[in-house]
């Protein structure tokens, strides 16, 4: 048995060297200029260093601050706590800095953000000379809008007509003049953007209903959806059932302040630092991202228990997230990651589910339609509408947008609005894309919007600039009131009532698809999968179909711990080999032993003969179908 120790002791000695090695050695070299090397040798975004919050496992993104946030020359200093900023973030419409000194008045005085520049204008665009984009009708019209006066640069060329390339950009009539030309429409269009024409909706054009508009004997008759009723002294369509309740962050922790009776009570007390915000009316539940922890939570908005239950770690910081109440998913958005994720709302699984996205900065679903609604605000700032299975996209506002950070749907009316914090105003669209209008502009209460709802007739907003919650009519902007004054915001704001959460028949990740007897997901496919239950268990007439979850019964993602974990059940099929093969010699007259003749192929695992290594990024997982009662609490 000596020999037989000795000879283990060959073999295992560079196997655990080879599984320490892999835990100190297999993590990337950190990139320089992007991310900082914590000295256990992890990376870490340079973003999160001095933050005040401890990211490192050992702590060391926070040793030795002073000497870090000494900016070099041509970098611009935040602060004490925060990173040092290139000189071409400074005034450019947008607060990198936590206090907003990069775009402080006295600082930037009337220099003002240049026009946005793309590598090919639009058909209804003139490109300037540095590479702007503006709008064909100015050019020559005595007045320069470009920055090097190209616009208006030639306008003594006669007899040049513009219509006869791409008719103008025009989508109906293009009318050559003197100089440059103009788009028309039919008569029962309207002229968009300069060039576009769409037909002329008399209800949103006159915005005289809160929901339905239904033309009944030549006129217009305003209705109220289901779940609401219509007073009758205003015409406002009204909330039936629960009080609504107002869910926000603030430097107090998360609070909750009933709409009504105007109480509010504090959840979490004591904490800084939250993000967006999320609500599931279905079981009162809160969700919630903290910065710089990447972690999501969850805490019921009106029991007394008030304890925090950790949902996911996440892998970078969460810039919006979205309930969707009902396939029980939650999606959210990271801009540091440009991506676009789902997980279960037990938490139990998570993926990516779209990639290489420029700052997405916000979310929101509808489940009803299948939709999901995408804000991205890099270098091409766009809202986008996206089927929920990720295979169709559509861009809704591509024009006239500079950064738009916070999106809500009003359901009765399917409009999308959203808040642009370089124009500082409240938009809204249909969500085909059409019927664009600015509802809100800027008033001194818009500044730093932090969350945007939409409830009833009215719109709501917190603005960190004046530390006040505010709401404004949904039409119009007017009746501005300030709820809530002498508030420190650190996140997000939403309403929490039954009525913007609506029960239905589930679209199953596409529009127009309603499954017979429910709808099943699969978020371990390569792409996430809706399809419709075929089994033939029937719901009840009087009940809202079913929906089944496919759910991975485990997961391995980090590749380095499946590549020990495969080492592991090597050794251990090695010592159970050699335990046998000992067993056997002691009834057999003794012989050598020697390495060359023991064949590791032999203990080999037979279950990585069926697929990819563990070490491929590959999971072994059961599907399991989970039925949801979509009618329950």
């Amino acid at each position: 048995m000596g020999h037989l120790g000795g000879s283990f002791l060959l073999i295992a000695l560079p196997i655990l060297l080879h599984i320490r090695g892999a835990a100190s050695h297999s993590l990337p070299a950190c990139d320089q200029q992007l991310e900082f090397t914590c000295d256990d040798g992890s990376c870490l975004s340079k973003l999160k260093l001095c933050d005040g919050h401890t990211d490192c496992a050992d702590g060391s993104d926070e040793h030795h601050c002073a000497e870090q946030l000494n900016c070099t020359p041509g970098s611009f200093s935040c602060g004490p706590t925060e990173a040092c900023l290139p000189r071409n973030k400074l005034c450019d419409g947008w607060n990198d800095c936590r206090d907003g000194r990069d775009e402080a008045q006295d600082l930037c005085g009337s220099v003002q953000a240049s026009p946005q520049k793309s590598s090919a204008c639009a058909a209804s665009e003139f490109r300037c000379g540095d590479g702007a984009c503006i709008r064909h009708a100015w050019r020559c019209d005595h007045s320069s809008d470009c920055s090097d006066g190209s616009d208006e640069e030639s306008c003594d060329i006669s007899n040049q007509d513009e219509c006869q390339d791409n008719n103008g950009g025009c989508s109906h009539y293009c009318l050559d003049q003197p100089f440059g030309f103009l788009c028309r429409c039919p008569d029962n269009m309207k002229l968009v953007d300069d060039s576009r024409c769409e037909e002329v909706d008399e209800c949103l054009g006159s915005d005289i209903c809160d929901q339905l508009c239904v033309h009944r004997n030549g006129s217009l008759t305003c209705e109220c959806q289901e779940g609401y009723h219509m007073d009758p002294r205003t015409k406002e369509c009204k909330a039936e059932g629960s009080e609504a309740q107002l869910v926000f962050s603030s430097s107090k922790g998360i609070q909750v302040k009933n709409l009504i009776n105007k109480e509010y009570s504090i959840l979490v007390p004591h904490s800084v630092g939250h993000g967006p915000i999320a609500v599931l009316t279905s079981t009162h539940n809160a969700y919630w991202a903290e910065w710089g922890r990447n972690s999501i939570y969850r805490m019921s908005i009106d029991e007394n228990t008030k304890e925090a239950v950790l949902v996911l770690k996440v892998q970078s910081s969460v810039s919006g997230l979205a309930v969707d109440w009902i396939h029980q998913l939650l999606y959210w958005t990271s801009a540091e990651a440009g991506s676009l994720n789902v997980a279960l709302l037990d938490g139990s699984f998570q993926r990516q589910l779209i990639a290489g996205l420029n700052q997405p900065s916000a979310v929101a679903v509808n489940p009803l339609r299948g939709f999901l609604f995408l804000a991205q605000c890099g270098s091409t700032p766009v809202i986008e509408r996206i089927t929920q299975d990720g295979q169709t996209k559509l861009p809704l506002v591509t024009s006239l947008i500079r950064r738009p950070v916070a999106l809500s749907l009003d359901l009765p009316r399917q409009l999308l609005y959203w808040f642009d914090q370089g124009l500082r105003s409240i938009s809204r669209i249909d969500l085909e894309g059409r019927h664009r209008k600015t509802v809100v502009e800027s008033n001194g209460y818009l500044d730093r919007l932090f969350g945007l709802a939409v409830f009833e007739g009215s719109l709501y907003w917190g603005d960190d600039a004046t530390h006040s919650i505010c709401r404004a009519n949904k039409h119009n902007g007017k009746n501005l009131q300030v709820m809530m004054s002498n508030i420190t915001l650190s996140g997000g704001l939403v309403i929490a009532h039954p009525a913007l959460q609506p029960k239905g028949a589930a679209a199953c990740g596409r529009p127009g698809t309603v499954c017979q007897h429910g709808c099943l997901i699969n978020l371990t496919s390569e792409r996430q999968q809706f399809s419709c239950d075929t089994r033939q268990t029937r719901p009840n007439k009087t009940q809202v179909p079913s929906i089944a979850r496919s759910v991975p019964a485990s997961t391995l993602s980090d590749p380095t711990f499946a590549g020990i974990l495969s080492l592991v059940m090597l050794l251990s099929l090695l010592l159970v080999g050699m335990a046998w093969w000992w067993w056997r010699e002691e009834d057999r007259p003794s012989r050598s032993f020697t390495l060359q003749n023991f064949s590791l192929k032999e203990s080999q695992n037979p279950l990585i003969d069926q697929g990819p290594p563990l070490g491929h990024n590959t999971t072994l997982v059961k599907e399991t179908p989970l039925r949801l009662d979509l009618n329950s609490d």
